[in-house]
């Protein structure tokens, strides 16, 4: 292959952009249709059966692939939109076939120009050629029915700006436009390395904490708790250890092992008291990811009989048992004011106050029709929200919310009255405020065979994130020793609906004021750029008024920005497919904003053939190495060795504490080096990092 030297590379990128601009401004005759297209072919045919010289059947066959390749683009697209005349391609590729070489740009709308045809990477077929090949590797690919082989011999992204050239990448270097012309720009290339295994993931935990605790379960025939000095800092063992009964509440940054230690905890509790290790013993978490990964370390701590569940996991399996005639189905979508007010505080001090006034039978029918008044009864809440929280809803909402309720319950009746075609289904926000009803009517929840369900000890991991309602569910589900572990970061509050708003609101709703809180300060997950970055992210909603300490540092944290979403996939692409291969033990974790996202860039990552590529829906982890595509709320409680957080831009984050948690939790995700893209502009949070690209 000839080289082409770098001023050669930017006049020809120079000369196309003058010649689509050109084209784009010329009026406008229609897109190729798929009729014109098919007659060139039928002609093309003609000639090639005519021709009798092998050069020209040569060249006709080439024409032929090329029309083919664009009619099976024409008819399989979706429909293109306006081309963005600002912007209209992000990338260029060459190919060499059949001795004749052909221009293809890569943009986010078709538009089939004579000799440099845009074409749209998300489902163009000849686009995969630009992500799944480097400059100067030949292919062989199947476009459009038919096996195409070649060489690529050019392949540059380049940023096009108000219908002008602002930038060239090319592998013979990156060229931007200055006062005397274009000149080279001396950077080194992102590059992602260096963290491989720095998280701690499931299947790392069994040699290093199996030991500490003992193994299979087995105890020490003396009193003593083995070393776990090696592995938790003094402040943690303090908390680790303390007596069993009463309440432990732990707060403390990302990282700073809240979970660490109310799993140690147990062990701890265990090892001490065999009963412990059973299912007398609850840990509750938010997501099935956690679930998931909170199962592989207990054992590993020598802790196999606790039952590890979601809250809606369990309060699922004890509705099915004491409402054995409501439906099992749950509905999928929910109007959010619905969910809020269902999780909203004032719903339980509602319900409280409803049963109290309302004398009847200690039954599962009394408590169903007490949960159903309440749901139902705009005045009444009106009433309770004025006094306990004024505001948090208009009497427009309240009563969308109370009419919604009331037309589910008239299904619910019907249902369960057999009527014919009759269809129910409960909101998952239903099951807690059912089972807080059976508590307040009826009594102590009961086990199968009417045995009282009472728990030795609760543990509630990201406590933030479930409603004082859920809580005050677990809270009397204990026996007489009280004894449970509240662990949380109300910086990493996400589940707006659940009405958190302080952990002294939260304590107050749950009857707790006064409680001891317990603070960790020491963030072992991540680096210290990592952690002053994240930090910075919470702008005025920050807690503690010094940033937290952290034992390491790593590389900076980067911001990278693109005119399209192409040209990102693109870079990405490169970056992660390089770091799989030196790296083969590295998890990393690419966060979106939105299952639509994650869709498109784990798409365009295929495209680009990065290797061991997980999607990931409903948390679906596989705690093992490669890149996992997902959305931010999906990584709640894990960690990686290297995060990616996608389209950081004020459409995705507008500057609002809601939309700052998200990305700091996001960010949070990372142990050693954390990447953000953005394609819009970038969010007020993120802005301070600067445009690396």
């Amino acid at each position: 292959m000839v080289r082409v030297m770098p001023d050669r590379i930017v006049e020809e990128e120079l000369a196309l952009l003058r010649q689509v601009n050109a084209r784009l401004e010329e009026p406008p005759r229609g897109a190729p249709s798929a009729d014109s297209i098919v007659h060139d072919l039928e002609d093309l045919r003609t000639a090639i059966a005519e021709a009798t010289r092998p050069d020209d059947q040569a060249a006709l066959l080439q024409q032929w692939d090329r029309q083919s390749a664009l009619l099976h683009q024409l008819r399989g697209a979706r429909r293109p939109g306006e081309v963005d005349l600002g912007s209209p391609y992000f990338a260029h590729m060459r190919l060499a076939e059949d001795g004749g070489e052909q221009d293809v740009l890569l943009g986010k709308t078709t538009r089939l120009l004579r000799d440099a045809p845009i074409v749209d990477w998300r489902d163009a077929p000849i686009s995969r050629l630009f992500y799944a090949y480097r400059q100067g590797e030949p292919f062989e690919e199947e476009i459009a029915g038919r096996v195409r082989t070649g060489v690529l011999t050019a392949r540059r992204t380049v940023t096009v700006r108000d219908a002008a050239l602002r930038r060239v990448e090319a592998p013979e270097g990156t060229f931007e436009p200055a006062a005397d012309g274009w000149h080279p720009v001396e950077t080194d290339t992102p590059r992602l390395g260096g963290g491989q295994g720095t998280a701690l993931r499931a299947h790392d935990v069994g040699a290093g904490v199996d030991r500490r605790f003992g193994t299979g379960g087995r105890r020490r025939a003396d009193t003593h708790l083995p070393d776990i000095v090696a592995l938790i800092d003094p402040a943690q063992f303090e908390l680790v250890s303390r007596p069993a009964g009463g309440f432990l509440l732990i707060r403390g940054t990302a990282g700073s092992g809240k979970t660490t230690v109310t799993l140690h905890r147990i062990a701890y509790l265990a090892y001490h008291d065999p009963a412990i290790d059973s299912s007398a013993t609850l840990v509750v978490v938010f997501s099935p990811a956690l679930r998931d990964y909170v199962s592989h370390v207990l054992p590993a701590l020598g802790v196999t009989g606790v039952h590890v569940r979601t809250f809606r996991e369990w309060a699922a399996e004890q509705c099915a048992r004491l409402y054995p005639s409501l439906p099992r189905a749950r509905r999928e979508y929910t109007p959010a004011i619905v969910s809020r007010l269902k999780l909203h505080p004032a719903i339980g001090i509602a319900l409280a106050e409803h049963v109290r006034s309302v004398a009847a039978p200690a039954t599962a029918d009394q408590a169903i029709d007490d949960w159903a008044s309440v749901l139902c009864r705009p005045a009444f809440l009106e009433q309770v929200l004025a006094r306990e929280a004024p505001g948090a809803f208009s009497a427009e909402q309240l009563a969308r919310a109370t009419d919604w309720n009331r037309v589910r319950l008239e299904e619910l009746l019907a249902w369960r009255a057999r009527e014919r075609g009759a269809e129910a289904e409960l909101d998952e926000e239903d099951e807690a405020l059912l089972l807080r009803a059976w508590q307040l009517r009826v009594g102590p929840l009961v086990r199968a065979g009417g045995r009282m369900l009472r728990y030795r000890h609760v543990a509630v991991d990201e406590v933030q994130d479930f409603s004082p309602v859920e809580v005050q569910v677990l809270l009397d589900c204990l026996d007489d020793r009280r004894s449970i572990t509240l662990a949380g970061d109300t910086q990493q509050h996400l589940v707006a609906e659940g009405g958190f708003t302080s952990w002294g609101e939260f304590l107050a709703q749950l009857g707790l004021e006064g409680t001891e809180m317990n603070t960790l300060r020491v963030s072992y997950r991540c680096s210290s750029e990592i952690a002053e970055f994240a930090r910075g992210l919470l702008g005025d909603a920050v807690e503690e008024p010094a940033p937290p300490v952290t034992v390491r540092s790593g590389p900076p944290v980067e911001l990278f920005r693109f005119t399209d979403h192409g040209a990102c996939v693109a870079f990405l692409a490169d970056a992660l497919g390089e770091l799989v291969v030196h790296e083969p033990l590295a998890s990393v974790a690419v966060l979106t904003p939105s299952a639509e996202l994650s869709a498109l860039y784990h798409r365009g990552l295929v495209a680009g053939e990065v290797p061991r590529l997980r999607r990931v829906e409903q948390q679906t982890f596989t705690f093992a190495p490669g890149v996992e595509v997902t959305e931010i709320e999906q990584t709640k409680g894990l960690e990686f060795d290297y995060v990616v957080l996608v389209e950081t831009s004020t459409t995705q984050f507008p500057d609002t504490p809601a939309a700052r948690r998200r990305l700091h939790v996001g960010a949070t995700r990372a142990v050693h080096q954390l990447w953000l893209t953005s394609v819009g502009t970038p969010a007020a949070a993120v802005r301070s990092i600067g445009a690396a690209r």
